[in-house]
């Protein structure tokens, strides 16, 4: 599903009335009836008790002055606060404000400083209609706006937020002072990126999406480079399997990883590669620790690297590098292989020399941040895979910042250091060189706890091994990931689940995505 920024909702929005013909007053009584259709089919028993419209000055007041209007005329009573003067308001809600009049529509203005008007209006109601700010808001909300915003929070009453909650970045999905806390958002066109990211879309509570009229030829001029997964996006990148196929057919992956202590992370990693349909997976690791992977691992194959008795990553050159190479068709790199002179030796010999595709994870991230600018130096451009911790130490920034930008942090890192980006996390989103960006809506909270980055490590560089172009790998992984943890959540419960309890289900969750896909095609 296309996402955008508020300057695409825009540009969008400019071209469907300039260019293509469009009345702005048209796309205005749409926008205000779509709001209408969802508060009549989710609350209108709350509807009935009386809604309050606070409104703003700018279109998004005009919005709100159509919503109170059409339920006037569907006999809810409805009345309009608005947080500024009737002839200040802008040239589309004013002739708004004038039909809403024209229905005997109660019209409040609220003097700045004073919420007594606003708090006496809401006494009663039912239902609130936030029609305040919408999604051009670029500074934060203070003062005596930040005051009707907590009032209005405060009140308890379900809010409806118009097109995006008051006080939220519709672009960054973090609040901008006060915010609206919405039951739902009825947003216009297209999701915008800051109420499909956290903790935008703790915000925007549940999300509408409302087709307004923009026009096609419009969508078609404004390039969109944003996109919220959905299966229908993915089902289409599912490796498929032909029945006269072997082994051999679906690729040999190569993962480097493990050291004393954290073996773990090397057989998550194996094991979800397997569970994704890899034909081959051979895991060298440390050589002291062969007994213990080889026993877990009975469907792997294991390379011994370093001398005898070694429990620590080796430093591995060209030579070794070669023979460990051969005939394989992916490379993952780092999970559990420490932060030392040795590793980091290993990752310089890949970014030298490695041909095919490949995926650093964990450790290997870790490493690379010693010298982040050796990226660009890489023979075949990798896929990372960090989460916000990690991303700060390749960054520089902090992790409050990374959080707090995450679409456009890994945008420019992917496109700067020529690499694609898996930026982990509740939202998880990947990113491109050439800038494109997907965010996953799929997981829960049960997926924190430990292993599971391992585990997307191993399902993402198992379609890497399969053939998978690595955008789609990414695309296809996360969503695999997430859908997979959200099965096992609602069947076994969020707490206490386990990244090995996802290992075991992802064939399940494959199954349903190639039914989907068979659905979609008929």
């Amino acid at each position: 599903m296309r996402v955008v920024t508020a300057e695409e909702m825009r540009r969008l929005d400019r071209l469907t009335i300039d260019t293509h013909g469009v009345p702005s007053l048209r796309l205005m009584e749409r926008a205000g009836q779509s709001v209408v259709d969802v508060i009549l089919e989710r609350w209108s028993d709350l509807a009935r008790r009386g809604v309050l419209v606070v409104a703003g000055k700018g279109n998004n007041g005009g919005d709100g002055l159509v919503i109170a209007r059409l339920l006037r005329e569907r006999e809810f009573p409805c009345e309009v606060a608005c947080i500024a003067r009737a002839e200040d308001l802008s040239a589309d809600a004013a002739a708004n404000l004038e039909r809403y009049r024209a229905v005997k529509g109660v019209f409040t203005e609220v003097p700045p400083n004073d919420l007594d008007p606003l708090r006496g209006r809401m006494k009663d109601k039912g239902l609130l209609v936030d029609a305040l700010l919408g999604t051009g808001l670029r500074s934060p909300v203070e003062g005596f706006l930040a005051d009707v915003v907590e009032l209005m929070n405060a009140s308890g009453l379900p809010i409806i937020a118009v097109d995006t909650p008051s006080g939220l970045d519709s672009d960054r999905g973090t609040p901008l002072g006060a915010t609206i806390q919405a039951e739902a958002t009825v947003t216009f066109g297209f999701p915008k990126a800051g109420q499909v990211i956290h903790p935008g879309v703790v915000y925007s509570g549940d999300l509408v999406v409302a087709d307004i009229g923009i026009h096609p030829k419009a969508v078609a001029e404004v390039d969109g480079s944003l996109e919220l997964l959905d299966a229908a996006d993915v089902v289409w990148c599912l490796p498929r399997r032909a029945d006269d196929s072997h082994k051999g057919s679906y690729g040999h992956l190569l993962v480097m990883a493990g050291s004393r202590g954290k073996t773990g992370a090397a057989v998550l990693g194996c094991r979800a590669a397997m569970r994704v349909g890899t034909g081959l997976v051979t895991l060298a690791a440390p050589r002291a620790l062969n007994g213990i992977l080889a026993g877990a691992l009975v469907e792997s194959m294991t390379e011994q690297v370093g001398g005898p008795g070694e429990e620590q990553w080796p430093a591995l050159v060209a030579a070794d590098w070669e023979a460990l190479a051969e005939r394989k068709s992916a490379v993952l790199f780092g999970p559990g292989v420490g932060v030392h002179a040795s590793a980091q030796t290993t990752l310089e010999t890949l970014l030298e020399y490695c041909r095919v595709p490949w995926l650093i994870d964990a450790d290997g991230l870790n490493n690379l941040a010693t010298d982040v600018s050796r990226l660009r130096e890489a023979r075949v451009a990798p896929v990372l895979t960090p989460h916000p911790g990690e991303m700060s130490r390749l960054t520089g920034l902090d992790t409050a910042a990374v959080n707090g930008d995450r679409i456009g942090i890994a945008r420019a890192f992917a496109a700067e250091h020529r690499c694609f980006l898996v930026l982990k996390g509740a939202r998880t989103v990947t990113a491109t060189p050439e800038g494109q960006v997907s965010i996953n809506p799929t997981g829960n909270s049960g997926m924190a706890s430990g292993g599971m980055g391992d585990v997307l490590a191993g399902i993402v560089a198992g379609f890497l091994a399969q053939g998978l172009a690595p955008e789609d790998a990414v695309r296809l992984g996360v969503y695999l990931h997430g859908r997979t943890g959200d099965r096992v959540a609602d069947d076994r419960g969020a707490v206490g689940l386990i990244a090995s309890d996802l290992v075991d289900e992802l064939p399940r969750t494959i199954q349903e995505l190639t039914q989907v896909r068979e659905l979609i095609r008929v």
